[in-house]
């Protein structure tokens, strides 16, 4: 290590600190340097005082603390010399920022260097300033500022409008004070000058609306001849830049130009002639005349309507896209997204162009012309569009493949021009990206599937064709699976052919073959596996002929490691081999799925605990539908029962085609027939909580077990596979067990028509807004209260915008219908609709937070409260 001492200069200490091999030996050397330095201010050296600084700086920038040298650059700006004056003011940008408190105790000193007799005193006190100008050296130091705006030489003029634009952007208050200043410096025949002049002017309209329209009436048309001049210049070698005369003054005077055109007609058709001729006289063949075409097609896009010239404007951007710089294409890109706005057409004659930005090797620009296209596409050119993004799908970079799929399943269901179009796009998604593809979409594939009855036939003829050659996409296998279990008959039979299709010779034994490889496959996951499961059973009624191989198939998990997989595998093969009078019924084809229920549920609209009148509607057009919020055959669901009315069990009631709502139970009454919904639900691969013990002591026999199966659970199994019992008797309660199973829905209710009656109550009222809840219960379900909620306007001024909004604990469940209106007249009142469901019925009561919010008078007004005054017993 080298020596340092307290008199080392500048480039000895920096030769020690480069010599250092280790970073130990780097902090040893500045330690050593900032012990000597500190020495050095205690003795208040004057002589040593820049050498010091200096050093303190290089330390600085090295990354370690210097606070201790703070005072010196003040002293230093303080001394009468300009050498000592430069190196502390370099010292106080660079070790210092605005935050500092120190920085306080400059003000005087560069009030007092702002008006020193040496311009270049002058020079360095307004490059500080412009650098650490804070909001109150800002307000102390403005009037000097704006006196130095017109000082004799230009380059303190340019410093002093540099200084400006921090100080108005500190201070915007300011902003008045600037004005005069900035409009005299767009005269200056001094480039560097007129540009800062501009870049000030920019700041000010910015900032502030009457200095917008003061240099928008004064200033607009001396800046397009400004702007003339500069294109129309010959050729001089001090501004020239590539070929293009001072390309940055060209760019400021276009931002400023868009500024001032923005909302102004009058301003836009001055500036049309010359926005014009700077966008075809501009060579683009090097990166400065690329950088001032795009500043021109921004500002053409951002003023009035031009039609021709933002036509113009697009085909700039279109030769951008063909050009070799990724950074040029992907800004072209961006402004193409915001030209479509203003003019569709111009936009798609770039169509191809902008495709083969889709498959491009930069990734950022692949998603840019991603988003673009996905804009681009409409009602005339889906199927084009759509063709081409798959073809690319099959050759495109894994890691692209996932925003690929996303966006083509995207545009495919909002596009849609017919639903055998959709199932054909879908299913080459699914063949060439299967494993990318996000569970709603399949979701919502099966339940196009499902509607699309006169295409059920071609649907799966076309997905056994597809899943035989890319078994290894898992989405695809589910979605073929459930197809061939619920269709398989059609498949077997050639039932429902179309023109477009060769007939194809698959018998029963091939449709098992593709679910036994699903189920037996060891990388299919457990969502597979069950579908397969469940679509054996299905087959197990469809082909009798085989149903002995499929019960083998079932038989075989038993011993899966799975335990759900175990548990559906006995309970199947129970079915299969002892229930085959009820089997058909059990497993007949699901019934159509509401389209435009899970349209609703896939847009996020379920009930929840906080809910709002507004829900949002979406439109899928040509009945492509949009799928649940859960798996379609979410088997280990335990929340279903828990919360029936949830999407997941509503969902599975309708995919499985049984109505597996709870009988109403009343007091005193027995929960047989709960019980056995349950057990069907058991059946039917639908993961239920564990019964309580009421349900296991009911009189209600278990179908496939014993009397003694709940009670010893070890035997379980066993009973199970065993043949059934012969003292199971048919009693009354077995009887109701079989009268359930037979029409596959609990037996209907015996209830009185009309549930118990609840008083009104006044739930909330202030001096504008009064809100009055009437009760009903719906019979047989004591758990659920339907309220209507009458708001009552109190004011003489009508509400506009009017919402209601409440949320309740999680114990609670709550439905908001849409409101009569949603305009409050004056003394009048609208109604609502509310439906709760209360889970801990007779335990907890009802309590809500609402929050209203309506216009008066165009002002927005809120009001909160919490309902509390229930009657007992909801």
């Amino acid at each position: 290590m080298n020596s340092i001492f307290s008199g080392t200069r500048l480039r000895d200490m920096i030769r020690s600190i480069r010599a250092c091999k280790t970073a130990a030996e780097e902090r040893g050397v500045v330690r050593k340097e900032c012990a000597d330095i500190r020495a050095s201010i205690n003795e208040n050296d004057p002589h040593d005082r820049h050498r010091n600084l200096a050093k303190l700086m290089f330390i600085h920038m090295l990354g370690y603390p210097t606070h201790f040298g703070q005072m010196e650059c003040l002293k230093l700006i303080a001394s009468p010399g300009f050498p000592e004056k430069r190196i502390g003011y370099l010292g106080l940008m660079l070790l210092l920022d605005e935050r500092q408190e120190v920085l306080m105790l400059v003000t005087n000193s560069l009030k007092q260097d702002l008006n020193h007799t040496n311009q270049y005193v002058v020079g360095l006190a307004l490059c500080a300033l412009g650098n650490i100008c804070s909001a109150e050296m800002a307000r102390d130091l403005a009037p000097e500022v704006e006196r130095l705006i017109q000082f004799r030489d230009p380059n303190i003029r340019k410093k002093a409008a540099l200084c400006s634009t921090r100080i108005v952007r500190k201070v915007p208050d300011l902003a008045e004070n600037f004005v005069n200043a900035a409009s005299s410096l767009l005269k200056e025949k001094h480039h560097g000058v007129l540009i800062t002049g501009v870049q000030l002017c920019y700041e000010l309209c910015t900032i502030n609306d009457e200095a917008l329209e003061f240099f928008r009436k004064k200033c607009t048309e001396g800046l397009i001849k400004t702007l003339r001049d500069i294109t129309n210049s010959a050729y001089q070698p001090e501004y020239d830049v590539a070929g293009i005369t001072d390309p940055f003054l060209h760019i400021r005077l276009l931002k400023l130009l868009r500024v001032l055109g923005h909302g102004d007609a009058d301003a836009s058709d001055l500036m049309t002639d010359i926005l014009a001729q700077v966008a075809t006289k501009t060579e683009s063949n090097k990166n400065a005349g690329n950088a001032v075409l795009y500043e021109c097609v921004e500002t053409i896009m951002a003023i009035e309507d031009t039609s021709s010239l933002r036509v113009l404007a697009i085909n700039i951007l279109g030769r951008f896209l063909s050009n070799r710089d990724n950074n040029i294409r992907y800004v072209a890109l961006n402004m193409l997204m915001k030209a479509i706005a203003f003019d569709d057409q111009a936009v798609q004659r770039h169509r191809v162009t902008i495709l083969e930005c889709v498959k491009d090797p930069d990734a950022s620009i692949r998603k840019r012309a991603l988003e673009l296209v996905s804009l681009l596409i409409n009602e005339n050119n889906v199927k084009q569009l759509t063709k081409e993004l798959i073809d690319y799908l099959e050759i495109s970079d894994e890691d692209f493949k996932e925003d690929l799929s996303a966006k083509i399943c995207s545009i495919v269901e909002k596009f849609s021009p017919e639903k055998l179009w959709y199932i054909d796009q879908m299913l080459k998604v699914l063949s060439e990206a299967g494993k990318f593809v996000k569970d709603d979409v399949w979701h919502a594939l099966i339940v196009v599937i499902s509607n699309a009855s006169e295409l059920h036939g071609y649907t799966v003829r076309q997905l056994y064709k597809a899943v035989l050659t890319y078994s290894e996409q898992e989405t695809l296998v589910r979605v073929a699976i459930w197809c061939i279990g619920e269709y398989g008959d059609l498949l077997v039979n050639n039932v429902g052919m179309l023109g477009i299709e060769d007939p194809i010779t698959v018998t029963e034994s091939d449709a098992v073959d593709v679910v036994e490889d699903a189920i037996t496959r060891h990388n299919s996951d457990m969502t597979t596996k069950s579908m397969a499961l469940v679509a054996l059973l299905k087959l197990s009624s469809r082909f009798p002929s085989i149903s002995e191989r499929i019960k083998d198939i079932i038989v075989k998990q038993k011993g899966s490691l799975l335990l759900e997989m175990q548990q559906r595998a006995i309970e199947f093969n129970s079915i299969v081999d002892r229930h085959k009078n009820i089997r058909s019924s059990l497993v007949e084809r699901m019934p159509v799925l509401d389209e435009a229920t899970f349209n609703v549920r896939r847009a996020g609209s379920l009930p929840a605990s906080v809910s709002t009148m507004a829900k949002p509607s979406v439109s899928i057009p040509n009945g492509v539908a949009a799928a649940p919020l859960v798996d379609l055959l979410d088997l280990g669901s335990d929340d279903i029962l828990a919360a029936p009315s949830s999407s997941g069990a509503d969902f599975l009631q309708d995919l499985l085609g049984v109505d597996l709502g709870s009988s109403p139970v009343q007091s005193g009454a027995t929960p047989g027939p709960k019980a056995g919904a349950d057990l069907l639900m058991d059946i039917l691969s639908i993961g239920t909580p564990s019964p309580s013990p009421a349900q296991n002591n009911t009189s209600s026999v278990d179908l496939l077990s014993t009397a003694g199966i709940n009670n010893n659970p070890s035997t379980a199994l066993d009973t199970l596979s065993s043949p059934a019992p012969a003292h199971i008797s048919t009693t009354a309660s077995a009887g109701g067990m079989f009268d359930l199973l037979d029409g596959l829905s609990p037996s209907p209710s015996k209830e009185a028509t009309n549930g118990p009656a609840y008083p009104p109550i006044v739930a909330y009222e202030s001096s504008t807004l009064k809100i009055e809840f009437t009760f009903s219960k719906p019979s047989g379900n004591p758990q659920e209260t339907n309220v209507q909620a009458t708001f009552i306007n109190l004011s003489p001024n009508t509400f506009t915008d009017f919402i209601f909004q409440a949320a309740v604990p999680k114990f609670l469940q709550l439905h908001l219908d849409p409101a009569s209106s949603n305009t409050l007249p004056a003394s009048g009142n609208i109604t609502q609709n509310l439906k709760v469901t209360n889970s801990q019925h007779g335990k907890k009561s009802l309590v809500m937070r609402m929050r209203i919010g309506y216009k008066v008078n165009g002002k927005d007004a809120l009001e909160e409260g919490q309902i509390s005054n229930f009657p007992r017993g909801l």
